[in-house]
C-alpha cells in the first residue's frame, strides 16, 4: 500500500491499559461523505465501468491494494482516503443508469441515507432486546411489502441477504412441511431414512433453487425441470403426469416468476391450481419478477401468487434499496419458527411476546437493512413504484422496438418485463459465426465500460440481455447500448 504510516503505537495510558485508538470520526465522515457525494453526482456522466483493453488490467489497476499487513496503520483519514482516491474510480457504477448486464437496481436517494444511517447506528436486528428500532421498521416495511405484492397480511415473513437466501427459507419450510408429512421433525432428527424430497419446476428454475436444495441437504438433483422446449418453457402436461405418479406422495412445485434471461414467467395461477388439487407445496421465486403487480399491463404474470405456499424477492433489484437484501414470504409464520428457532440460553426466548427474527430466518447476526427498505417505501410509496415499474416497462418496449427496426440486430424473445433479449445478426454473417461473435462484442461491451453488458445463452444461442432496473435509467441510456454496439460492430468488421 502506498501512504505511509502514522508512526509508532501510542504509549500506555496512565492507567497502564494500553491506548484506545484514535477517534477521528469527525474528519472520516466528512471525507466520506464528500467522495460518496461527488461519485453520486457523476452517475448520470460517467461510463458504467472503468475502460480496460484486457482483463488482466483490473489486476494492475488494484494492484496499490495489495501487500503484507501493516505493523503500523496509516490512520482513519489516511485509509479513507485513499479508497476515496483511488479505489472508487476503479469501481464498477452497478448504481449507475447504464448498468444492464444483471438484474441490479441502484439505490434510491431515500435508501442510501438510510442505509449510511443503518451503518451509523449498527444495530443487530436479531431481536427486540437488541433492537426494537430495527425490529419494529423490519415489520412494518414487511408488512408494506406485503400489500405491494398482494400478499396475505397474516403470512410470515423476514429480511434476509438476498433472493438467494430468501429462496433457501422458504424451502427450508417446504422441507419441513414436507417431512412432517412423512412423520418426521427433520429440524430435530435430520434427513436419514427419508426418501428424496421431489422438487419440480420448468427450466427456467433459477441456479439458486438447485444451490439451495444443495445447501439444505435434499441435494441439487432433486430439482426435477420439465421443460416443453429449448427455451424452458413449462410442460404442464409432463408436470400434471409426474405429480400424478407421486400417488399422493408430498413434493413441492417452484414456480418462478420472471426468469434473467429474457424475464419469462411459469403460470403462477395454473401452478397455483395443480398444487391445491395435489395438495402440494408452490414456492414462488419472484426475485425481480413479483412487482409486475404493479402495473396493470402485467399484472396478471403474478395472479395466484396470494395462494403459494412461500414466496422470495429481491430487494436490490426493483426495489432500488442497496446490496444485500431480501425477502422471504410464508404463509404458515410458525414454519419459520420451528426451523430457524434458536435454542441458546443466551439468545432471545421463544415465548418472547416481540418479534425475534433471528428466530424466523438463517442469520442470527442481522444487519438492521429495514431502514432502507422502510424509508424508501415511506418516501415514494405505492404510486412511486408503480410510476417506476412503468416507467422500465416503457424503456424496454421502447429498446426493443430499436432491435426490431435495426436490420443487423434480432430480437430472440418477446418482451414480457423489463429485459430484452437480442442478439447481433449482421447481413451476410453466417448462423455459425453468430455466437462467437456475439460472444466477441459482449467482451468488448466490458472492456469498453460505457454500458455494463454482457453475454448469456437463450435456446442454445449466444445472445445480450440488458435489463432495466435502476431508477435513474432512461430512454438514452438505453440507447447508448446500440450506439456502442454499432461502433464495435463497424470496427469488427473493419478488422
Amino acid at each position: 500500500m502506498s501512504p505511509t504510516p502514522t508512526g509508532e503505537a501510542a504509549p500506555p495510558t496512565a492507567e497502564g491499559l494500553p491506548a484506545a485508538l484514535p477517534d477521528d470520526s469527525a474528519a472520516v465522515l466528512e471525507l466520506a461523505g464528500k467522495a460518496a457525494a461527488e461519485y453520486v453526482a457523476a452517475l448520470t456522466d460517467e461510463p458504467a465501468a472503468p475502460r480496460r483493453q484486457h482483463e488482466d488490467d483490473w489486476q494492475d489497476a488494484l494492484a496499490r491494494f495489495t501487500g503484507p499487513l501493516p505493523d503500523q496503520g496509516m490512520g482513519a483519514a489516511a485509509a479513507v482516503r485513499e479508497l476515496a482516491e483511488h479505489a472508487l474510480p476503479q469501481a464498477v457504477r452497478s448504481s449507475g443508469p447504464r448498468y444492464f448486464h444483471f438484474v441490479t437496481g441502484g439505490t434510491t436517494p431515500a435508501a442510501l441515507g438510510a442505509d449510511w444511517l443503518a451503518a451509523t447506528i449498527d444495530q443487530n436486528a436479531a431481536a427486540w432486546v437488541c433492537s426494537p428500532l430495527a425490529t419494529q421498521l423490519e415489520t412494518v416495511a414487511l408488512g408494506w411489502l406485503k400489500e405491494l405484492f398482494g400478499l396475505p397480511a397474516p403470512w410470515g415473513a423476514v429480511t434476509t441477504t438476498g433472493g438467494t437466501m430468501a429462496n433457501f427459507t422458504g424451502l427450508a419450510a417446504a422441507r419441513r412441511w414436507w417431512a412432517r408429512r412423512h412423520g418426521v421433525d427433520v429440524d430435530v432428527q435430520g434427513l436419514a431414512g427419508l426418501p428424496v424430497m421431489p422438487v419440480f419446476g420448468s427450466g427456467f428454475a433459477h441456479a439458486s433453487i438447485a444451490k439451495s436444495l444443495g445447501m439444505l441437504g435434499l441435494g441439487r438433483s432433486a430439482l426435477r425441470r420439465f421443460p416443453a422446449d429449448g427455451t424452458g418453457r413449462l410442460d404442464l402436461d409432463a408436470l400434471r403426469t409426474a405429480l400424478r405418479e407421486l400417488d399422493g406422495a408430498p413434493a413441492v412445485l417452484v414456480a418462478t416468476a420472471g426468469e434473467p434471461d429474457a424475464g419469462r414467467f411459469d403460470p403462477v395461477a395454473e401452478l397455483a391450481d395443480l398444487a391445491a388439487e395435489f395438495d402440494v407445496w408452490l414456492h414462488v421465486d419472484g426475485a425481480f419478477g413479483l412487482f409486475a403487480a404493479l402495473d396493470g399491463r402485467t399484472a396478471h404474470l403474478v395472479e395466484g401468487v396470494e395462494r403459494a405456499h412461500s414466496v422470495a424477492a429481491d430487494g436490490h433489484k426493483w426495489l432500488n434499496v442497496p446490496f444485500d437484501t431480501g425477502f422471504s414470504f410464508v404463509r404458515d409464520p410458525a414454519l419459520l419458527g420451528s426451523v430457524f428457532t434458536n435454542q441458546a440460553a443466551y439468545l432471545v426466548d421463544v415465548d418472547d411476546p416481540h418479534i425475534n427474527y433471528a428466530n424466523l430466518g438463517p442469520d442470527n447476526s442481522r444487519r438492521a437493512r429495514s431502514l432502507a427498505v422502510w424509508a424508501t417505501l415511506a418516501a415514494y410509496g405505492r404510486d412511486g413504484y408503480r410510476q417506476l415499474v412503468s416507467r422500465h416497462l416503457a424503456v424496454a418496449t421502447g429498446f426493443a422496438e430499436q432491435v426490431r427496426q435495426d436490420p443487423d440486430l434480432e430480437l430472440l424473445a418477446p418482451v414480457v418485463l423489463n429485459a430484452v433479449c437480442f442478439r447481433v445478426r449482421p447481413r451476410g454473417v453466417p448462423e455459425g459465426e453468430l455466437d462467437a461473435l456475439n460472444r466477441r462484442l459482449a467482451e468488448q461491451l466490458l472492456l469498453d465500460g460505457r454500458v455494463h453488458l454482457g453475454a448469456t445463452t437463450f435456446d442454445g444461442r449466444a445472445a445480450l440481455r440488458p435489463v432495466f432496473a435502476n431508477w435513474r435509467t432512461s430512454p438514452q441510456d438505453a440507447g447508448l447500448i446500440l450506439e456502442v454496439l454499432r461502433e464495435l460492430l463497424d470496427r469488427e468488421t473493419a478488422a
